[in-house]
């Protein structure tokens, strides 16, 4: 049974339950899109990491609760029935069911993650941050990002923004992306020849839904639901 953090409001509670579940996919510029925006949470509020606790969550080892806060050097879990949505700074994550995240970095300002297992939706802030699984190395440039970490290979969707991907096996298979909306998702394979371990990969398993949610609790719109010009505060 999920937690959202109060005040508690019916209406929200079914919006965000279709949100988190990935049931609508808003189009930029529809209808959807719109009731999207004007029904996502908000800004988190000052000293508050969870939004959501679905299941079994842990940090840093201990059952987590609402009222846990995340600062950068925690690690996070997730359960096979469990899900996390939280903040961390300018930082916002869905860390979906079986998740290990490792973090590091100062304070509230997370500046490396490290994606052991599970599948993980993150929106960043504009300073530089690094995500690393098993396989994969992602440089990350203001930007909102899908990973999911199998034993034979990582997916990588870079949802908007730029990213530098690398092989951690072979450091010569590495590629920039510059992507305005899910552009240009890859898999990063374990093995293979030199310099061909990054594939083309179809937009699996994220949607534009989830990643409007996460962006308002850091106070911000993603670039495809603010017209041109990138990053836009949340409308009030």
């Amino acid at each position: 049974m999920g937690v959202n953090r109060k005040p508690d409001d019916p209406r929200r509670r079914i919006v965000l339950s279709a949100l988190t579940a990935g049931l609508f996919a808003a189009a930029p510029g529809s209808a959807l899109a719109f009731f999207h925006k004007r029904n996502t949470p908000g800004r988190m509020p000052e000293g508050q990491s969870f939004h959501q606790i679905q299941g079994g969550v842990r940090v840093n080892g201990a059952p987590a609760s609402i009222d846990s806060v995340i600062r950068a050097g925690d690690s996070v879990t997730t359960t096979a029935d469990g899900q996390a949505i939280f903040v961390v700074g300018q930082d916002a994550f869905l860390l979906r069911a079986s998740g290990r995240l490792e973090t590091a970095g100062e304070g509230f300002v997370v500046e490396q993650l490290r994606l052991l297992t599970g599948k993980l939706l993150s929106v960043f802030g504009k300073t530089r941050h690094r995500v690393q699984t098993p396989i994969a190395s992602v440089g990350i440039r203001g930007t909102g990002l899908y990973v999911e970490t199998e034993p034979e290979r990582t997916y990588v969707c870079t949802c908007y923004g730029i990213t530098d991907l690398a092989a951690l096996s072979d450091p010569s298979s590495r590629e920039t992306i510059e992507s305005e909306h899910h552009d240009e998702p890859r898999y990063i394979l374990a093995s293979g020849a030199p310099g061909t371990r990054i594939r083309s990969a179809p937009v699996i398993n994220h949607t534009d839904a989830e990643l409007t949610l996460i962006e308002s609790l850091v106070g911000r719109v993603p670039p495809f639901g603010a017209g041109a010009g990138g990053y836009q505060r949340e409308e009030r």
